[in-house]
């Protein structure tokens, strides 16, 4: 599906939009409540289970509200938000302590100076881009030797996204998000000389029947995510992949 040639403008209008007009972290990021809820927890969760992730500062790109900001902060270590949205920035900044330094900066080109960094995030922000390769590449620049890049994208093989994209095309209607492949997401990444990349897949089910959300949270579930690969894919409405920066 074609998007327009003003994809990126369009959405960065839509940010700017969202946090000049919401007052919940969700709806300034431009989340649904229920899907902003289901991925901080998945993103506690790949903090808790890798002690390596800990490190001393992280960069949070495209940080809208600073949700992830704030737990990461919270964890004793110094972040920097980022975010093109002015209007974000603000909003994210008065809900927040003094200990967190923001910046108002396109992800595509990061003012900052490259190593600096021990750790980088970087969701919610790929589907609202032309393609991931720039990204990619100037977060992967941001971080030390040995530092972590943890990017997140919508699965394009999740069966509601097809459906979704289908439509949009029967109807000759833009494409309003972008979809991303584990597979090109990875490839990426590698070609960036990420390392040890891991895949967290992501379900999150519609706000209409979250209640049922814990389900595709159990043991069994995440087992099937993991052992299954070919189930998430098809299932997860969105990954996450986390990248080490090789030592060389």
């Amino acid at each position: 599906m074609k998007k327009p040639r003003s994809f990126e403008k369009l959405w960065r209008k839509r940010f700017e939009n969202f946090a000049s007009n919401a007052e919940d972290d969700a709806g300034i990021a431009g989340w649904s409540a229920t899907g902003l809820d289901a991925r901080l927890r998945k993103f506690k969760e790949i903090w808790n289970n890798h002690p390596e992730l800990k490190k001393d500062i992280w960069l949070d790109a495209g940080c809208g509200a600073g949700t992830y900001t704030r737990f990461i902060a919270e964890q004793g270590a110094d972040v920097v938000g980022l975010d093109y949205s002015y209007p974000s920035i603000q909003k994210a900044k008065s809900r927040s302590n003094d200990s967190i330094a923001w910046c108002v900066a396109d992800i595509n080109k990061i003012p900052l100076q490259p190593q600096f960094f021990e750790g980088v995030i970087c969701f919610g922000v790929t589907q609202a881009l032309n393609n991931s390769s720039h990204a990619i590449h100037g977060l992967t620049k941001m971080v030390k030797p040995g530092g972590y890049v943890c990017i997140d994208a919508l699965n394009s093989r999740c069966l509601p996204n097809i459906w979704e994209q289908f439509s949009r095309w029967i109807l000759n209607k833009p494409a309003h998000l972008r979809y991303e492949t584990k597979h090109n997401m990875h490839q990426l990444m590698r070609r960036q000389g990420l390392t040890d990349i891991q895949l967290h897949w992501l379900p999150i089910l519609p706000s209409r029947y979250y209640r049922y959300q814990w389900i595709v949270e159990t043991r069994v579930a995440k087992w099937i995510w993991q052992h299954m690969p070919s189930v998430g894919q098809f299932f997860c409405h969105a990954f996450i992949l986390c990248g080490r920066r090789s030592q060389d």
